[in-house]
């Protein structure tokens, strides 16, 4: 797949151990071009943007690729989908989650382990109302 030349993005949880080792060996800059990564706790103001439109980052990170947003199950399909199959993981992610049934089959259980990861390294939830910083 040749890349398309705009950046994508993705808003996770930099506090969950588990989405920052997701989002760092997905590896879609060989198909899709520059990927920008966002921590949904980083005060940056697209973020509460994207709150203000209605997604709530507990339930799952956003992949924004080609002037559209995917949330939850959508985006770790969309990303298994794009992300290079080069390493075990890579390959491993895109054969189990690239299908739609697998992934919203699987996706609650990611968020219940984020959840639960969170509580036991004494972290909060995001804020439903964050402010831009």
């Amino acid at each position: 797949m040749k890349p398309l030349g705009k950046t994508a993005l993705i808003v996770y949880d930099g506090d969950c151990i588990f989405c920052q080792s997701y989002v760092r060996f997905a590896r879609l800059r060989d198909a899709v071009g520059p990927v920008e990564l966002l921590d949904a706790r980083s005060g940056d103001p697209r973020v509460v943007g994207f709150q203000r439109q209605g997604f709530d980052l507990n339930e799952g990170m956003l992949f924004v690729f080609e002037d559209r947003v995917y949330h939850g199950e959508e985006a770790i399909n969309l990303l298994a989908i794009l992300s290079s199959s080069s390493t075990l993981f890579g390959w491993l992610n895109r054969r189990i989650l690239s299908n739609r049934t697998a992934a919203r089959l699987i996706y609650p259980a990611l968020k219940l382990g984020r959840r639960a990861t969170l509580k036991l390294r004494g972290r909060s939830l995001i804020p439903a109302d964050l402010e831009p910083r």
